[in-house]
């Protein structure tokens, strides 16, 4: 929805939907500012749930889609890269940065559960801009799934976290935002149903 104040009626918002789509088709570059060098863009949810880039792309005539680019503000030496080189630098400082992933294993439960929702929000980036480089989960993927590790270490600690973990990869295969070998997918299907099994206290060893 959107609203609009209009001379005709002083100080009453009234219901523009229209005048306000009709703008956003004439859009070629959005634009966000990051701010904090303690929320990064796969920190929190409400940077891809603002994001218009692919609202924009769905209401222009021709169906390009825009631009987008962040301001990257964070220290005297303000930046700005595209969505998709800031969604590649955030990964790999964090998502796909051995610091990062030990220390949170370090964290137990919440380690696993901040690992997950991270995973969760760079699939927010394909879903609302389509700003995710495949290469980003076919690394994520290598570093918790197919690693025997790591993905053991969160299983151990979290295993919910882990199978919503395993959808979130599923589901960016299955969107297509994720090309992926049928290896990789079968894996992710067997990790999701020994998840299910930690859970329910299924024990096929005993």
């Amino acid at each position: 929805k959107g609203f609009a104040l209009s001379s005709d009626s002083p100080g009453v918002l009234k219901e523009s939907s229209d005048l306000f789509k009709s703008a956003l088709s004439k859009v070629d570059l959005t634009f966000q500012n990051l701010d904090s060098s303690e929320i990064s863009l796969t920190d929190v949810s409400h940077y891809f749930d603002s994001d218009p880039t692919k609202v924009v792309e769905g209401l222009r005539k021709d169906g390009k889609k825009p631009s987008a680019f962040i301001a990257d503000t964070t220290t005297a030496n303000a930046q700005v890269r595209s969505l998709s080189a800031q969604v590649r630098l955030d990964s790999r400082t964090k998502l796909l940065n051995p610091k990062f992933y030990e220390a949170a294993l370090k964290g137990g439960y919440e380690g696993v559960r901040e690992i997950s929702k991270r995973m969760r929000y760079t699939l927010g980036w394909s879903t609302t801009a389509g700003a995710v480089d495949n290469f980003v989960y076919e690394d994520a993927n290598e570093t918790y799934i197919a690693d025997e590790d790591i993905r053991r270490r969160m299983l151990d600690k979290n295993p919910d976290a882990l199978r919503d973990m395993v959808q979130t990869f599923l589901e960016a295969a299955s969107k297509g935002y994720w090309d992926t070998s049928e290896e990789n997918l079968e894996r992710l299907r067997d990790v999701y149903q020994e998840c299910e099994d930690r859970i329910e206290g299924v024990d096929f060893t005993a």
